[in-house]
């Protein structure tokens, strides 16, 4: 525990070995399944005629609506999402057909044959048109603590404005992927890239039209999640499923990369609104929010995701009135969905807006205002939805970081080189993150497990949770090894399965390790209990001198059990496991675990949400070219609360990686749709994500020491989305290289991503602004 051990696929990944969807063995039956789309963004189907299809070469089914035997519905939350498109089309790349052949070219070829009829209707594709229609997707919310009228009525200063903030492509290396194989009768085994096993074999199963006990689904591993697994693995699933079941064969879906993007749905796009009180100091004391999001064509998890934005809004900062109203908008793209942040990010970059508007005004250091609004430790600690927030990490990391990253000898460099570069321009800037951690749908806080011991000694695990690359199979490993006090070569973390822990929630909201670690802790402690009493009886048996060894006596520890008070009296664990066996007693039992503490009033919006908070924060130093827009990211130091980090390596990957996935957010990763709807970022030469040479060229990162958490496993925190917030470090930075244009007297304009065209157009507006004021004649 608390050590540096490898992933426990590090070896297959680097070798090729680790097995993925498309990897799986084929039998000679396998069909190959492919997904025919809409290509109108909104339109009515008039008319459609399959038989040329259905007679071409080696196609052996082609579906449509009609030709399901269950619920045509995949709609997680609210069923607004149909498996297959029935009577109109909402988007560009909703499903409308389905086709199974030999192979793929026999299923392109089939799909050209496929004559099918639209009338295009009017389609919505901006959140303003969305809007300005009034085209909501269900009613607003609201959160609200004190006043805000009378405290912005009575602040010195206000200011006001609004912030865009862009969709993002989730970009798995594993594109979405599922593998489906007929059993007896109903049954059917899908080997699906889902975080969600539980919910892809109950839609599966509704589609179908049979019971859950007849579907199982097996994930070993995900490349890739990031959120948009959690609900959208399941459609690529359930299209492989019908297949299967039309005819009786394996059939596996695998979408091509720019089939992916087109078809899948985004992190959400804000627009935000904002209007902030404050005094000369920089204290906030009011602040509104209206937060506008674009859910696309249905609802998936839209509505969680707006509510986890309205407890973020207020990011690391203690506001006395605030006032939060939220409304999520109906467009005709394609359902956008979980990413990594869960609706934190959008809400963050606002309140980040704010704080750095408010410095700028005041021509104060923002670190000064952030600094001068953090949430207190023993007063002005209480969120504006009632939380308190405890163990506080904020003001140590600031103090931390503040000195390690030389951020005042930074400040007054980066001062010094602006006043001599007339077209080159640096900036610096500090952002912190504090991240709530559970689900905010209370009832998802439970996870189970299952923990076999064989006879040789050797461990096999079960849990709920699924493996995408961010280590929660090599922390569950270390887990059990802690507990039983083997090595840990014993213990292998198996599939996850739904035949073998049931009802699991998804891995998501950063739960995985603190949910499903503590029920495989709990499945072993019953195993140690069982073991335990056996141990001691044997040690009796063996010795039945005046000395007695009672089962609390028994530890586990260096692949040894013995006697605490008698340690001559000892045995190795592989050895005493026949034992056990002989005594006939069980060596497989489950754990549950529900996260304590938690609860949440959505109606009065007050509550405890959040078994704890990350907190984080990120210096960041850019050099900005002011005649073409490039941004070169000099510098990035990170410190980190992961409490009493269980894997300090695997925790130092996931920061390094979720800043720099943030950073692409921020940066480079820009979506763009036509005036009809169409995607025209769908693949990686149109789609940037961060590259080798976008790393901060010096790169620092640490984990906040003596930082233990006392409501996690082993003092632990969750370190999966809290650090993609820091990536608005970087974006604050360039904000910052580019009001140095004009001397940070003038607010630039601004939005999210900063791509090379939103930094030089702000730059020239400064400039052409300058150039205005420059020839105003001077009044006495």
């Amino acid at each position: 525990m608390h050590q540096q051990i490898p992933h426990e696929s590090a070896a297959l990944h680097v070798t090729g070995e680790a097995l993925y969807i498309d990897d799986l063995p084929s039998s000679p039956s396998l069909l190959i399944g492919r997904v025919v789309y809409s290509p109108y963004a909104h339109a009515r189907i008039v008319s459609y005629d399959l038989t040329k299809a259905r007679e071409a070469p080696g196609v052996v089914a082609v579906l449509s609506a009609k030709d399901i035997p269950g619920h045509n519905q995949m709609g997680p939350v609210v069923k607004d999402e149909p498996c297959l498109a029935a009577e109109g089309v909402t988007f560009i790349g909703q499903a409308v057909f389905l086709i199974a052949a030999r192979t793929d070219a026999q299923c392109r070829a089939a799909e050209k044959l496929i004559d099918v009829k639209y009338v295009p209707l009017e389609a919505i594709l901006t959140l303003e048109e969305a809007i300005a229609a009034n085209n909501l997707l269900g009613p607003p919310r609201r959160m609200q603590r004190g006043d805000v009228e009378v405290a912005l009525g009575s602040a010195p200063h206000v200011l006001k404005g609004e912030l865009r903030t862009g969709a993002a492509e989730h970009w798995y290396l594993e594109t979405q992927a599922a593998l489906c194989v007929p059993g007896e009768g109903p049954e059917m085994t899908v080997y699906s890239s889902s975080q969600n096993p539980s919910e892809t074999q109950k839609l599966v199963a509704e589609v179908l039209g049979v019971k859950k006990k007849d579907v199982v689904v097996e994930v070993r591993r995900i490349g890739g999640g990031f959120g948009g697994k959690e609900t959208q693995g399941n459609h690529v699933a359930c299209w492989s499923a019908l297949l299967c079941r039309a005819t009786g064969c394996p059939v596996k879906i695998r979408l091509f990369r720019d089939e992916d993007m087109i078809m899948t749905g985004k992190r959400h796009r804000f627009l935000t609104r904002y209007e902030v009180g404050f005094d000369d100091q920089g204290k906030l004391l009011g602040v509104k929010f209206e937060l506008n999001s674009d859910a696309g064509a249905a609802t998936d998890l839209s509505f969680a995701i707006m509510e986890r934005a309205m407890f973020h809004c207020d990011n690391a900062y203690y506001v006395p009135a605030i006032d939060v109203t939220a409304r999520v908008w109906r467009t005709n793209l394609p359902s956008n969905t979980a990413f990594r942040g869960f609706g934190g990010p959008q809400a963050m970059a606002a309140m980040e807006t704010v704080i750095d508007r408010v410095a700028r005004y005041l021509h104060k250091d923002a670190a000064e205002i952030r600094q001068a609004n953090f949430y207190g430790l023993e007063q002005d600690n209480v969120t504006h939805y009632g939380q308190v927030v405890e163990n506080n990490r904020l003001h140590t990391i600031f103090d931390q970081l503040m000195k390690s990253s030389e951020y005042a000898a930074r400040r007054k460099a980066v001062q010094e080189f602006n006043a001599a570069n007339e077209f080159w321009k640096k900036g610096l800037a500090l952002t912190p993150v504090k991240f709530g951690i559970s689900f905010t749908t209370s009832h998802l806080n439970q996870a189970g497990a299952l923990v076999n011991i064989y006879s040789d000694g050797t461990v096999l695990v079960n849990h709920g949770g699924t493996e995408m690359g961010q280590g929660l199979h090599t922390k569950i490993q270390q887990i059990a090894a802690t507990e039983l006090g083997i090595s840990i070569d014993r213990v292998r973390v198996n599939a996850t399965n739904t035949s073998k822990v049931p009802n699991t929630s998804p891995t998501a909201a950063s739960t995985g390790t603190d949910m499903n670690g503590m029920a495989v802790k709990h499945a072993v402690e019953t195993l140690k209990d069982r073991i335990a009493e056996c141990v001691a009886a044997l040690f009796n048996e063996r010795d039945p001198s005046a000395v007695h060894t009672a089962k609390g006596d028994c530890c586990f520890e260096s692949d040894v059990i013995f006697d605490s008070r008698h340690p001559e009296r000892r045995i190795g664990f592989a050895e005493a496991i026949p034992q056990v066996i002989v005594r006939r007693v069980s060596l497989s039992a489950t754990g549950f675990y529900r996260t304590p503490g938690i609860g949440w009033d959505k109606t009065k919006g007050v509550g405890t949400p959040f078994r704890y908070y990350a907190f984080g924060m990120a210096v960041s130093e850019v050099l900005v070219d002011t005649l073409t827009g490039a941004m070169t990211l000099l510098r990035t130091d990170i410190l980190h609360d992961a409490g009493d980090s269980i894997n300090p390596g695997i925790d130092t990957g996931q920061i390094e990686g979720g800043y720099i996935q943030g950073l692409g957010w921020c940066t480079t990763e820009e979506i763009k749709w036509d005036s009809a709807g169409n995607l025209m970022t769908h693949s990686p030469d149109t789609y940037k994500i961060p590259t080798a040479k976008d790393i901060p060229i010096d790169f620092r990162v640490t984990l906040l020491e003596q930082a233990t958490n006392p409501n996690a496993i082993y003092g632990s925190k969750t370190v999966a989305e809290p650090p993609f917030m820091l990536g608005l470090s970087t974006w604050m930075a360039i904000k910052d290289a580019i009001s140095a244009v004009a001397n940070h007297t003038v607010e630039p304009e601004y939005a999210l991503p900063a791509t090379n065209e939103v930094i030089l157009l702000s730059i020239e507006k400064l400039r052409n602004m300058m150039k205005v004021n420059a020839s105003e004649p001077v009044h006495a």
